[in-house]
């Protein structure tokens, strides 16, 4: 979330975007993309925006169309933010990060039900503190944090996930400072073979040497 922006910017939702299709995976209703065949899935944990966001399902086709079943869940049961229908911090208050976590489990084990055999996870916004819960577990084989809000130090440090993070260079939830200290605790964890963009328009480096390598 960077700042204000994204609260004066909302996107126009529209359930009927993308090519994709809607239907229940464990237990929540979810906009689905890709080939059925797949065994590797990618969780797209939405902003507060929901999963009705036309750029967020144009994603999902990009990362369906390199071959993965795209799975992106309606967090918020219908219920997403709608600027100026209630404070933030009244809506947050009823849709946590902790429950989004628990409901991301349901749908992991539902995708294992379909034959999936690796899930990955990328978080927007609000969605990435649900994805760094979920990268400090054995749920996920790989997670990407994009513009992360509530994310702390503390969380960073439980990762054992392989794990990206995209900073913006405008952002009073992770400003560059914390991001830069997100990549210092990942340069520790070897493991992680981090990936740290510090701001959206550059600044990307592996914070792991033999990982870039790798790359």
């Amino acid at each position: 979330m960077s700042g204000t922006q994204c609260c004066e910017n909302p996107p126009t939702l529209n359930p009927s975007s993308g090519t994709g299709s809607v239907a229940e995976l464990g237990g929540l209703k979810s906009y689905i993309t890709g080939s059925s065949n797949s065994n590797l899935a990618i969780i797209l944990v939405s902003d507060i925006y929901g999963f009705e966001a036309p750029n967020l399902r144009a994603i999902a086709e990009k990362v369906a169309a390199s071959g993965y079943y795209v799975v992106i869940p309606d967090f918020f049961y219908g219920d997403p933010y709608v600027p100026d229908s209630k404070p933030l911090g009244v809506w947050i208050q009823s849709h946590g990060t902790e429950k989004g976590f628990e409901d991301t489990k349901s749908v992991i084990a539902a995708l294992k039900c379909k034959g999936i055999s690796s899930t990955g996870a990328a978080g927007y916004c609000w969605g990435a503190k649900v994805v760094v819960q979920l990268a400090a577990s054995d749920f996920i084989q790989a997670a990407v944090l994009s513009h992360p809000s509530f994310v702390t130090v503390d969380d960073i440090r439980q990762v054992k996930t392989p794990i990206a993070i995209l900073g913006a260079e405008n952002d009073s939830m992770s400003p560059p400072e914390l991001v830069k200290q997100f990549g210092e605790i990942l340069s520790s964890k070897p493991e992680t073979g981090g990936f740290l963009c510090e701001n959206l328009s550059g600044g990307c480096t592996w914070v792991d040497s033999e990982v870039q390598c790798r790359g």
